[in-house]
């Protein structure tokens, strides 16, 4: 873990992130806030590539709770068993769909607490939803920004609840909306777990990464 890095030198590397990639974007396909919220929860421990693969023929037949309950559950699970744990995921998505339209008249609630009592619907698939559909400064931590926040100091942490915190502290108010996509991109394909991509890597001398590949 880098010890926690200066404002300036955070704002720096920000500065390039926007200036190479202005408007980052997340990378799981959806056509609403529904299918957003069912997309990140099935993302979990699987690839954002895989996830899509198996929800561009489900959303084009099961974009709001109601037409997910009418599919049911073993066409859910027809759809999605290309996924890690898809069983187990698909029960949490007809779960959450029928409370859904139980108690929220169909429509996804936008604040943290009443996303997180959904089922299958963690801390870091309610920040992800709050800031890529409600454009607020949350900041989803997956194991891309836990890893780059803690090699890089932007937002080092012990664990996901400190990293995201070090990153509501230390980021520049003017970055926070897109923090959490520069990071995870970053991480993906540059500052990757095994093999590090440091001679080519954008932020190489703002680093203080003791163990850059050469």
């Amino acid at each position: 873990m880098s010890k926690q890095l200066d404002y300036h030198t955070i704002r720096a590397i920000f500065e390039r992130f926007q200036e190479a990639r202005p408007h980052p974007e997340g990378e799981l396909e959806h056509v609403n806030v529904y299918t957003l919220v069912v997309a990140v929860a099935l993302s979990a421990q699987a690839t954002d590539a895989g996830v899509n693969r198996a929800t561009r023929a489900l959303f084009q037949i099961a974009d709001t709770p109601q037409k997910m309950l009418d599919l049911g559950l073993e066409g859910l699970t027809e759809h999605i068993k290309s996924i890690g744990l898809y069983r187990q995921k698909a029960k949490n998505v007809i779960r959450m769909s029928q409370i859904l339209v139980d108690e929220y008249d169909g429509q996804v609630p936008n604040s943290r607490a009443a996303l997180q009592s959904l089922p299958g619907v963690g801390r870091k698939t309610a920040n992800v939803v709050l800031n890529m559909w409600w454009n607020m400064p949350a900041q989803a931590v997956d194991t891309h920004i836990f890893r780059v926040g803690n090699r890089t100091g932007i937002c080092p942490g012990k664990d996901v609840v400190a990293v995201e915190r070090a990153l509501e502290d230390h980021v520049p108010a003017d970055f926070q909306h897109h923090a959490h996509h520069w990071l995870i991109l970053h991480g993906r394909y540059h500052c990757k777990a095994r093999k590090p991509m440091c001679p080519t890597c954008l932020i190489r001398d703002l680093c203080p990464y003791e163990d850059k590949t050469t």
